[in-house]
């Protein structure tokens, strides 16, 4: 039996861009589609929780399929906004990328960003468009805009990333902040992340990424530690201590 499409529709308008009918629809989908998820949820159920009569909501969505794109879209945008107003400085690279980590990761593992990746995930292989609506209103949005902050850096000397190119860092770095700290979450749902932990998820990310592509004028900070190494000081050091006791030992 073919898979049914979700019908097509327009992109999602930003909230402040809807009427309040509108906005009302969809804050009450939003609710219902991630506390039941997607195939539990009905339009009647959306209708009750928003007030309003089943016409006003078709007249502003064709069908749920409609309406729970309208959700994701509205969702990402809300998320990505968090990340677009971060500024870079050159010579800060460390700083700009500790921001969009900490900014992402907030995003990712918060109880909306868990709840909207598990139901669109529980769907897609039944309706694979909304997947790729999630992946690209998502992390290709926050892809895109760290890819403009690698331009920058790319230009001033901070990161060498001719062989990979910056759009290919770009998702390196996302998939970084994203991996072990969202599978973490998904998996332990009654537990929450600290702050403290939060903190060492976003250091280990942009100290290994720096250690990858950050330039050896650019300062590298340890994991642990406070203060500043310059790449390959580590293993430097390491290499003397490994001498020294050779020579003792003799």
């Amino acid at each position: 039996m073919p898979r049914t499409q979700p019908t097509p529709s327009p992109p999602a308008a930003a909230e402040g861009e809807l009427n309040a009918k509108a906005l009302t629809v969809l804050r009450a989908a939003r609710e219902v589609f991630l506390t039941h998820g997607f195939s539990a949820a009905t339009t009647d159920m959306i209708q009750r929780e928003a007030g309003v009569s089943k016409s006003t909501v078709y007249a502003h969505y064709a069908n749920k399929e409609a309406l729970f794109v309208a959700v994701i879209e509205a969702e990402c945008a809300a998320f990505a906004d968090t990340v677009r107003g971060i500024r870079s400085q050159p010579g800060q690279l460390r700083e700009t990328l500790t921001a969009l980590a900490r900014a992402y990761l907030n995003v990712v593992v918060s109880p909306t960003g868990l709840a909207l990746f598990r139901v669109v995930i529980a769907e897609g292989p039944r309706f694979p468009d909304l997947a790729r609506t999630l992946y690209l209103a998502g992390p290709q949005a926050i892809a895109n805009i760290v890819s403009e902050h690698l331009a920058s850096a790319m230009a001033s000397g901070e990161v060498d990333l001719c062989e990979i190119g910056r759009d290919t860092a770009a998702h390196l770095f996302i998939n970084l902040v994203r991996s072990e700290p969202q599978l973490q979450c998904l998996t332990h749902p009654n537990a929450a992340p600290s702050a403290a932990q939060i903190d060492q998820w976003t250091n280990a990310t942009v100290t290994t990424f720096l250690r990858a592509y950050g330039t050896e004028r650019d300062g590298v900070e340890g994991v642990e530690g406070g203060h500043t190494l310059a790449p390959g000081s580590l293993q430097s050091e390491g290499r003397r201590a490994v001498a020294a006791s050779r020579r003792t030992s003799r």
